[in-house]
């Protein structure tokens, strides 16, 4: 009986094949989307947290529930100081990682 060697890909080799190499336009649409999709669970998760409807949080960020609604669905981009106030009216932390070239940018 013959035998078959079975090839395996690590993610990193399936994301290049399918979706594009890293700069592409296709892999960076991608990235940005599944940044965003995450982003959006946090604040879902925060605000259920914090027993708040989408409606009370709105109030307090000063938007309409439909803007948190399509954050935490990720149907709407959003600007970096909505984002900001939404997990500040959350009382929640927020930190952002930059990373230039491979090497971990701190601001101290």
């Amino acid at each position: 009986m013959a035998t078959t060697e079975i090839k395996s890909y690590s993610l990193a080799e399936m994301k290049d094949k399918y979706l594009g190499k890293v700069g592409t336009n296709e892999r960076d649409e991608y990235e940005y989307e599944l940044r965003m999709d995450i982003l959006g669970r946090m604040i879902k998760t925060a605000r259920q947290e914090r027993k708040l409807t989408q409606e009370q949080l709105g109030t307090l960020v000063g938007v309409r529930k439909s803007q948190i609604s399509k954050l935490e669905s990720s149907t709407n981009s959003a600007t970096i100081d909505t984002i900001l106030k939404v997990f500040k009216a959350l009382k929640a932390d927020i930190h952002f990682n930059v990373t230039l070239e491979k090497q971990f940018v701190k601001i101290e």
